[in-house]
């Protein structure tokens, strides 16, 4: 028989009950099986209302405490294995002794002094179901009340957990969303420095075609104002020509 992993909540001697769920023991008490939600040592999952039935408290001891306290179970070769938490009730030494326990369990398992730590919360967990387990046992009500006063630390703990874990997605998606914006604006950067290049390409072709045609323009003002210089120069001496031959001709008839 492997028994389950040791706790701080006191359980009887485990008990052989058969596929039918008859037990063979006769001295153990009656049982309603019910599984035993196990202690969540990792991220919590988002809690679900209720998380624990009503319990009546004008039942007998042991019967509130399967209900606060559900057996747990297990399979051993074709064989269902059942453990009841303790009906037995507490003294002052065993209290002194669980105290002992969860500090030896707590170094044990190098549990964190502070911050966020399942180890510890699991052991806590266990402790305070072992104090529920003993006063139950003196006063139902008193532990029908700390059952809630339990319940709502999960639900606390689970709805932070829930917190935390959407917080993280969004930051997550905020993440992705900025190396996405990031990779877009990189990739507009770069378009445009190529319509930069390329505009800078025709900036400077047309410059070129602008000093060429300031040369070409240069030289055929130069050439027309050589040409227009000669024709002064033959105007000016066909005038001089035209003046010389007049002179002649008054010249005799006088």
């Amino acid at each position: 028989m492997i028994p389950p992993a040791d706790s701080l909540l006191r359980y009887d001697n485990p008990v052989l009950v058969s596929r039918n769920t008859e037990r063979k023991s006769p001295k153990s008490r009656p049982l309603k099986v019910s599984p035993q939600p196990p202690v969540v040592t990792g991220p919590v999952p988002p809690p679900t209302k209720p998380k624990s039935p009503p319990v009546d408290t004008s039942k007998q001891p042991e019967e509130i405490l399967n209900a606060i306290l559900p057996p747990r179970e297990w399979m051993e070769h074709t064989q269902l294995w059942i453990q009841q938490v303790s009906s037995t009730p507490s003294t002052r030494m065993d209290v002194v002794h669980l105290q002992e326990q969860l500090d030896i369990k707590l170094q044990q398992r190098q549990a964190r002094e502070t911050g966020i730590c399942p180890v510890r919360r699991e052991l806590y967990s266990q402790c305070f179901d072992e104090l529920i387990r003993q006063i139950t046992i003196n006063c139902a009500e008193r532990g029908v009340l700390l059952l809630r006063v339990r319940d709502e630390i999960r639900m606390t703990i689970a709805a932070y957990q829930t917190l935390y874990e959407s917080s993280v997605a969004f930051g997550m998606r905020k993440a992705l969303q900025a190396e996405q914006g990031k990779s877009d604006m990189e990739k507009e950067i770069e378009e445009l420095e190529n319509e930069k290049r390329d505009l800078e390409r025709q900036v400077n072709e047309q410059k070129a075609k602008c000093e060429a045609i300031e040369r070409r323009e240069a030289e055929r003002r130069q050439v027309e104002e050589k040409k227009h210089a000669e024709e002064i120069q033959f105007l000016k001496r066909t005038n001089q020509q035209l003046k010389a031959q007049l002179e002649g001709i008054i010249a005799p008839k006088k």
